[in-house]
């Protein structure tokens, strides 16, 4: 099983590679789709990472992959150019994750 991600901008993706995640940068519409079918049909992936940019213009068909049962788990996470509401995004997002602040 692996990891793998989708991302508008090259920075974030140089980061996760430095991390051992591989994924793909995408910028237009059919781009996009295509990565994401790619994606989707690919057993080995089992967390699919996607940059808050893209998640919120593709919301319907994220939506659509989580309903079903099978399919990798999505998740969205910030990338350079996303604007926090607040200073420290990874306490933000582990207290919204487990319900406590840290």
């Amino acid at each position: 099983m692996k990891m793998f991600l989708l991302s508008d901008n090259i920075d974030t993706l140089t980061g996760m590679r430095l991390v051992g995640i591989d994924g793909k940068v995408v910028k237009e519409r059919h781009e996009f789709i295509k990565a994401w079918l790619e994606v989707i049909a690919d057993k080995k992936v089992a967390i699919l990472l996607i940059t808050q940019r893209l998640a919120a213009q593709y919301e319907e068909l994220i939506h659509a992959v989580k309903a079903k049962e099978s399919g990798p788990l999505i998740t969205t996470i910030p990338d350079g150019s996303s604007q926090s509401k607040e200073s420290d995004f990874i306490s933000a997002y582990i207290r919204e994750a487990i319900g406590m602040k840290v």
